[in-house]
């Protein structure tokens, strides 16, 4: 069975940063492109970023280029999103995801498995 178990979400004020992990287990993370992905209350869940299966490849949002970064250790079968300059717009429950192959994408079709989500609250 597939699970992927996110953590590291929580309370932030405006411009702090925090570290969201991901980590799997029935599968081996290191085949597999992986994304994040957020819904912010009342709105879609929308692409943040995603990173191949060789931790080479990265693509993000505009929203949070140059503030978030995803990288991956496959020895731990984790994946992780750093979110530095957090802003109120960034708050929302943050899921992460596999994919079905080794390039992910921004749409959530290319995605196979889903974590729970862990909810990022950012204050002014």
């Amino acid at each position: 069975q597939v699970q992927l178990v996110e953590s590291g979400g929580g309370l932030a004020q405006a411009g702090d940063s925090l570290r969201l992990s991901c980590a799997a287990s029935g599968l081996t993370l290191s085949a597999f492109a992986m994304g994040w992905f957020r819904q912010a209350p009342g709105k879609e869940r929308e692409f943040v970023a995603t990173i191949n299966w060789d931790g080479v490849g990265t693509f993000y949002a505009d929203s949070v280029k140059g503030r978030f970064t995803i990288s991956r250790d496959n020895a731990k079968n984790t994946v992780y999103l750093e979110m530095n300059n957090l802003i109120t717009e960034d708050t929302a429950v943050y899921y992460c995801a596999s994919g079905g192959g080794q390039f992910g994408g921004s749409r959530e079709a290319h995605y196979n498995f889903w974590g729970q989500g862990t909810q990022v609250t950012v204050s002014s």
